[in-house]
């Protein structure tokens, strides 16, 4: 029997792409931890090394509402990964989601979800 995959998915329990990834999760019968940015927090050093490994501009989405009601100069105002960690950690609904941390020898980090490339992570998937 395998052991349990150690999967974190960080994001907003009520985020229509979150929610469609753990059902994606629970109906493929795989185990994770849920962190809910909204009630836990964005965890600081986690931040760090997501932006580390994809870079500041993999993690912040331009495409939401958030994005999109923030003030021009704001926007304007990100620029670089100490400006765009610091939004994100005050506006924990500017991170993509969701952000999951695979197992080890899974490539590490995902940003969104995709089955397919999901079910190629997961053994016997």
């Amino acid at each position: 029997m395998n052991a349990p995959i150690a999967i974190t998915v960080h994001g907003i329990r009520n985020c229509d792409t979150v929610r469609k990834a753990c059902q994606w999760l629970d109906a493929s019968q795989v185990p994770y931890r849920f962190h809910d940015f909204k009630t836990q927090g964005v965890p600081v050093e986690a931040l760090d090394r997501w932006i580390s490994a994809l870079g500041w501009e993999r993690l912040v989405n331009r495409q939401g509402l958030t994005w999109r009601r923030l003030e021009e100069s704001v926007r304007a105002g990100v620029t670089d990964a100490r400006t765009a960690r610091a939004l994100m950690l005050a506006q924990p609904s500017l991170i993509k989601r969701p952000v999951v941390e695979w197992s080890a020898g899974a490539d590490g980090l995902t940003v969104g979800f995709s089955a397919s490339d999901w079910a190629a992570r997961i053994p016997n998937g």
